[in-house]
Order: structure tokens, then C-alpha cells, then sequence
């Protein structure tokens, strides 16, 4: 499946403003915000932290899978897409990271 049809069974988003991704430390590593250009990312990550509580190594194998063919995007050019790097590094062995919902006035 695309990346988009993957997205269309994803649960919303509209109450959300953003995310912050949280190091071990509870530091502030990443913020995926609800605007045009990483909307797609923050439901990604939003269903990732409701299924796993974290973004763990098996969350972030999930995340490649709905990402679909951004994945391989990334893969073939690192860097074009951070919010999958993240997950290609998650996967990898780099540490989880918590996730904390910023919810939408």
C-alpha cells in the first residue's frame, strides 16, 4: 500500500498542535507540528505513540511500513525526509524516544 492509503486508516489529528519527541532525559529532541508539509508525519507518529507508548525499535518498524515508499525515498537519498530518518535510526539501535502530545487549543 502508498503512504496515502496507509494514512486514510490512521486516527486524526485535528486536536493536535504537535508533538515533541522526548530524549531519556525528558529533553526536547523534535517537534512535529500540525501544519502542511509534516501533517502526514505527525499522524505517523501520533498512531505510533498510541499503539507503543514510545517511539521504540518496533514502533519504529511500523512507522517504515505505513511511511511506505517515503521510506525507500530516504533509504536512496538520507536526509530528504528527517521524521523517517528518525525512525531508520530508532530501528537501528539509537535510543526510544517518548512522545508528548501538544493538543490544540
Amino acid at each position: 500500500m502508498s503512504f496515502n492509503d496507509n494514512l486514510k486508516k490512521l486516527p486524526g489529528i485535528s486536536h493536535l498542535a504537535a508533538l515533541n519527541l522526548l530524549d531519556a532525559d525528558g529533553e526536547v529532541v523534535a517537534r512535529i507540528e500540525n501544519k502542511p508539509g509534516s501533517q502526514g508525519s505527525l499522524a505517523v507518529y501520533n498512531h505510533l505513540a498510541q499503539t507503543y507508548g514510545a517511539i521504540t525499535a518496533e514502533a519504529a518498524r511500523k512507522g517504515l511500513e505505513i511511511f511506505a515508499e517515503h521510506s525507500e525515498d530516504e533509504r536512496a537519498h538520507p536526509g530528504k525526509h528527517p521524521n523517517i530518518a528518525r525512525l531508520l535510526a530508532i530501528e537501528s539501535g539509537q535510543p526510544m524516544l517518548r512522545v508528548k502530545h501538544v493538543f490544540a487549543l
